[in-house]
């Protein structure tokens, strides 16, 4: 009867270490398992499908790795001893049949999900999406509001509920814009515009982040995303136009110069600074910044 339940011990040990990851994973913060954005939540539910499948294989493998170990280990003589074995069609069929039917699953849902949350795609919303406009620089980060007419450094605010199509480009090396709390992140080039489309459905701060290494000042390439309601927005904007600073092409000039660690506000911003700087790489000779 023993004998019977011999691995069960193995079993209860794989379950519980699965669940203490899964408990820490919960209380521990990790950010993109933390979503508070439509993008970010739909992302996680990919990365749990992706290792709910993956499961289905790394568990059966790791206990019949234990399993074997000690069934045909060297002091078990009552072990079935056969030297020429050396084929079984029906294992070769599972080893194979099952790996195989759940990377075609994998496909299915990569392909579907690609196309759905696709970063050039609008997001469905009853209100009015806006615009912000993102320069990577080094080793900072402007956001233009080209509809309010103002300007940040590392600093960026956003309604709640609101579409924000981001649109990035850089005045320097590439770089990589991410939000991981909202959504995937996503690379901005000199000469050339991204997008990204996000959508916060939580109020508070959130920790952005360059995703791609672009030189020394690379680690303190952080900026802050604040979400607050349609009001504290507004607000908000009202405050930046109070701000002496006026962004134009000679203060953005010295703005781009490399440096880490400051925030800034500018009241007023040139209309054609963002497409100035992303049309200097592709028509040399225009601009002088």
């Amino acid at each position: 009867m023993l004998k019977k339940y011999r691995f069960v011990p193995l079993i209860v040990l794989v379950l519980t270490g699965i669940a203490a990851i899964g408990w820490w994973l919960h209380v521990s913060h990790v950010a993109v398992l933390q979503p508070k954005g439509v993008i970010g939540h739909k992302e996680r539910q990919l990365i749990y499908f992706a290792l709910g499948l993956s499961l289905l294989v790394v568990i059966p493998v790791f206990i019949m790795l234990f399993t074997f170990a000690w069934k045909y280990r060297a002091g078990n003589k009552k072990a079935k001893y056969e030297p020429t074995f050396d084929h079984s069609r029906m294992l070769e069929t599972v080893w194979w049949l099952i790996p195989t039917v759940l990377i075609l699953i994998l496909s299915v849902v990569t392909w579907q999900s690609s196309h759905a949350l696709d970063p050039y795609k609008p997001l469905a919303s009853n209100k009015k999406p806006m615009t912000i406009q993102v320069v990577s620089l080094d080793w900072k980060w402007l956001f233009i509001y080209p509809e309010q007419h103002i300007a940040t450094v590392n600093f960026m605010q956003m309604p709640k509920d609101t579409p924000v199509t981001f649109e990035l480009t850089s005045d320097s090396v590439m770089n990589s814009f991410w939000i991981p709390e909202l959504g995937g992140q996503m690379y901005s080039m000199p000469g050339m515009t991204t997008k990204l489309h996000l959508e916060a459905n939580h109020t508070g701060d959130f920790q952005g982040s360059s995703a791609n290494i672009s030189g020394a000042g690379f680690a303190s390439m952080r900026f802050v995303a604040h979400v607050g309601t349609d009001q504290e927005f507004a607000r908000w904007v009202q405050t930046v136009r109070r701000s002496p600073n006026r962004l134009n092409q000679s203060t953005y000039s010295v703005l781009a110069r490399p440096g880490i660690g400051f925030y800034n506000y500018y009241s007023t911003v040139d209309r054609d600074l963002y497409d100035t700087i992303t049309m200097k790489y592709m028509m040399p000779g225009m601009g002088t910044m």
